[in-house]
């Protein structure tokens, strides 16, 4: 299975002669956005239950966002409703990229972004809103970014990762979005927590 990502606390202590140690992994916290058709998204009640991939792009973007784009897309393929059964992994999967110039990119250009993808809007959000919002949820609840910033107009986060994030909001994989094996790598550990799932319920 998939590991954790980032200990919040250690807390340990002496039992029986030998030393307990208690780990606390780091559980995102909520962010409420505006996706490609206007609406407010809240990761925790409208995406309540979901499985996630996170990414973080630009719609003007030349260099890795295509290639980030793509792939995502090739995730969201692996993923599509089979008619031919009664329970999809389309339901369970929401994919979303989080662009890092909401100045410029209003909910009206991520969705022509989207559309030229020719991406499925049912489990794929495209979110923008407050810069310092965005950009205070990438680097201190995803940890993808190492520099330090406040989100200002001379800040930048530009990051090839996925971050795959389970149904309790754990940091579950961190993924090079540019590379093909790694995508795959996410799809293989998006179903193995699928199974987790099923074998918790």
């Amino acid at each position: 299975m998939p590991g954790y990502y980032h200990m919040e606390s250690i807390d340990s202590q002496q039992s029986g002669g030998n030393m307990k140690i208690d780990t606390l992994y780091h559980r995102i916290s909520n962010l409420i956005l505006t996706n490609q058709f206007g609406q407010k998204i809240s990761l925790d009640s409208d995406l309540k239950g979901k499985i996630l991939v996170i990414d973080f792009f630009f719609t003007t973007c030349a260099s890795i966002c295509p290639k980030l784009t793509g792939n995502m897309k090739l995730l969201q393929k692996s993923f599509r409703k089979d008619p031919k059964k009664e329970a999809s992994l389309d339901t369970v999967v929401q994919f979303i990229s989080i662009t890092v110039t909401p100045e410029r990119d209003s909910f009206q250009a991520l969705r022509k972004y989207a559309d030229h993808y020719g991406v499925n809007h049912d489990n794929w959000s495209f979110l923008t809103g407050d810069k310092k919002t965005i950009y205070d949820f990438a680097r201190n609840e995803l940890n993808v970014s190492t520099g330090p910033g406040d989100g200002g107009a001379d800040d930048f986060i530009h990051t090839d990762r996925f971050v795959l994030i389970d149904k309790d909001r754990f940091i579950r994989g961190y993924y090079k979005g540019t590379s093909d094996s790694e995508a795959r790598k996410c799809a293989d550990d998006i179903v193995l927590l699928t199974m987790e799932w099923k074998h918790v319920k």
